[in-house]
Order: C-alpha cells, then sequence, then structure tokens
C-alpha cells in the first residue's frame, strides 16, 4: 500500500531553528499545520515539544483541525487563517483565539457569537496589497477600523497581509513597509494600539537575513518551512533546514517491458494525462497504486533520477523504469517493490488529506 513516512524530529529540528532565527531578528511567529490535514499522531508530537510551546500561536485553515489541536492541547493559542463563513461562527470563536477577517458583516457576527458565550474574540485585520485574495481595500480602511471598534466583545490586535498566495506576487521592502505605514497612521488617526503586523510567511523569510524587512513587521506564518524546509520565494532549502521530512512511497503493482506509444484511435475519454512518449522505443514500465485522487505526479519527485512520468490515470500513476537493471545487470525494480518521492508543498498535502494514503510516523 502506498504511503506517506512523516519524520517528526525533522519538522522539530526546522521549528527549532526558525525559532532561533526570528527570535534574533525580533520576530514572533504563528506554525501553521494546514498541510497536516489534523492528523492527531503528528500534532501531538509537535504540539507537546518545548519549542511550540513558546510559539506565539498554532494556525490552521480547518475548523476540523484547530478542533483536534485544541482538543490535544487546549492552552494552546489557536489561529483561523481565513475569514470565516457566516455559519460557522460560533465554532470559530470556540476554537479559535483569534482570527483573521476582511469582511464587516463576519466579523459583526463573530462579535455576537462571543457575546453569546462570554468571550472576547480577537482578530487580525486583513489589507489587500497587490495579491487580490482576501484584504480591505486601501480607501476603505479607516472607516473598516472605526466601524469594527465599536463591537464590544472584538478586539483587533493587527493588521497583515497575504502576499504570494496566489498570484504569486512577491513581497518586497515597499509593500511591507506600506502594511507597517497603514499600522501607523491606524494607531495615531483613531487612537489604537495594534499589537501585530502579520505580514511575513516562508516566502518572506529570505528577506529577513537581507535586511529587507522593516522593524516594525513583526509577525510570521509559517507553514512550508517549517514543515518542508523550503521557501516559495526560490523554491529551495531556506538556511539549513530539513527538506526531507516527509518521504512518499509507492508500491508497484504491474511492471512490464512495454510500447511507448499507445495503440489505436485517440479519443477524448482519457481520465487521466501522459507524457509524449518516445516513438520506437520500448519501456520497463512500472504502474504504482496511487493516482490523481491522492496526488498530482508534478508535485511528486522521484528520488532515482531514472524513474520517469509516463502518466496517470485517478488510481494508478505509471512510470518508466529506464533500463530497470543495476551495475551488475540485476533487477532493480520488481512487483510489490517501492518507488520513493519527495513530496512539493501541494504532494505533501494533498497526501495528508488522502484517506486511501497510510501515514506513518516516525
Amino acid at each position: 500500500m502506498a504511503h506517506l513516512t512523516i519524520r517528526v524530529g525533522k519538522i522539530l529540528s526546522n521549528i527549532a531553528k526558525l525559532n532561533a532565527h526570528l527570535t534574533r531578528h525580533g520576530k514572533r511567529w504563528t506554525l501553521v499545520t494546514k498541510l497536516l490535514s489534523g492528523h492527531e499522531p503528528t500534532l501531538y508530537r509537535l504540539l507537546n515539544d518545548p519549542v511550540v510551546k513558546t510559539l506565539h500561536s498554532v494556525a490552521d485553515s480547518r475548523l476540523s483541525g484547530l478542533m483536534k489541536i485544541k482538543h490535544l492541547r487546549p492552552d494552546v493559542v489557536t489561529m483561523y487563517l481565513k475569514p470565516a463563513p457566516i455559519r460557522l461562527v460560533r465554532s470559530v470563536v470556540r476554537y479559535a483565539d483569534i482570527s483573521l477577517n476582511s469582511s464587516l458583516s463576519t466579523i459583526e457576527a463573530l462579535d455576537e457569537a462571543a457575546a453569546e458565550v462570554g468571550k472576547r474574540h480577537r482578530i487580525v485585520v486583513m489589507i489587500e496589497m497587490g495579491e487580490l485574495r482576501e484584504g480591505v481595500v486601501a480607501e476603505r480602511i479607516f472607516d473598516f477600523y472605526s466601524e469594527v471598534l465599536r463591537l464590544k466583545n472584538i478586539k483587533i490586535i493587527g493588521i497583515g497581509t497575504n502576499l504570494g498566495c496566489m498570484y504569486g506576487v512577491e513581497p518586497n521592502y515597499d509593500k511591507l513597509i506600506q502594511l507597517n505605514l497603514y499600522k501607523q497612521l491606524l494607531e495615531a488617526r483613531l487612537g489604537v494600539e495594534l499589537e501585530l503586523i502579520s505580514g511575513g510567511s516562508s516566502i518572506t523569510l529570505p528577506l529577513l537575513g537581507r535586511r529587507k524587512v522593516p522593524k516594525g513587521m513583526n509577525h510570521f506564518r509559517i507553514g512550508e518551512a517549517a514543515l518542508l524546509g523550503t521557501t516559495p520565494l526560490t523554491g529551495k532549502r531556506f538556511r539549513d533546514l530539513s527538506t526531507d521530512a516527509f518521504d512518499f512511497v509507492g508500491r508497484i503493482i504491474e511492471l512490464k517491458l512495454k510500447p511507448s506509444v499507445p495503440e489505436g484511435t485517440i479519443g477524448e475519454g482519457s481520465v487521466g494525462h501522459a507524457e509524449t512518449p518516445e516513438r520506437d522505443k520500448h519501456q520497463h514500465r512500472g504502474i504504482t497504486d496511487f493516482g490523481t485522487l491522492d496526488v498530482a505526479a508534478e508535485n511528486l519527485i522521484p528520488k532515482d533520477p531514472q524513474v520517469k512520468f509516463a502518466g496517470s490515470t485517478s488510481d494508478m500513476t505509471v512510470y518508466s523504469l529506464g533500463s530497470n537493471l543495476n551495475r551488475v545487470g540485476r533487477r532493480r525494480y520488481r512487483v510489490g517493490g517501492s518507488v520513493h518521492f519527495k513530496p512539493n508543498y501541494m504532494g505533501a498535502a494533498r497526501l495528508m488529506h488522502s484517506k486511501y494514503i497510510e501515514k506513518r510516523v516516525v
């Protein structure tokens, strides 16, 4: 059976290194665990580590994930990473101590839900900075804050933005200093004090060492760098972080020497996708026991450079295995054997989410 091995020790090492790095620069940060899809054995190990207990908070974009975090560690400060659906505001108030928001009607509903349980819900108001995802537009910022400040059960603790998440708008000093300026103007005009400027993420980390992050921008939300050791800014390893915390293994369910080119009329009925094959060449083709319902092949990097993607369907993926011979002429792969892959962020997230992929925590 295809399975994903999760090396929690390597993740914890990454968290400790990131914490030391960010602390040296005077930054606080939130560990983003949405990639883990609420996997309790992994969350349990992470949440009970001494380093994680020192972080500002732990975040997820799904309430089911936050529920498990609160179940495992009721004392941890939790953050809901996206504007809440209004019908779920009671659950947001119950399981998230902090939420990111950009809609006044949603915040008003959160205020009512918080009043029902006698809580004061903390929020970070997100500002539109060019990524065209969630965020209050610039000309509405002061009116928006004024309207939120009248709510008795809502406390605005910060201002934030998302960059690099949808269109890939890269963060830079000018955008981050603009966010810092908004904070200063809001505090001066409205007489408020904002604890957080939350504009940092894994994509922003490389700017920190180059002194391209303004001093006032004091909060990062980090998932990819902590879990996979990479930054989306370059797609490569950040500093000395580990990049092999996740190892995906597919099992070979058929291995045969076959022609490289399909035979017959090619119609529109294909449910998967395939690479353009080399003509007039036979291949050792191995069929693995996972498909596009589990993970997209483009999100997996075979650890063996001789293994090349050939095609996939919903529940099987085919790879060309080259000559399938080692240096002494013996077969390298056989039916029942394994093919190892390194997943990227989206690959690991989809594998964690798939109920058909076994998870092994080591």
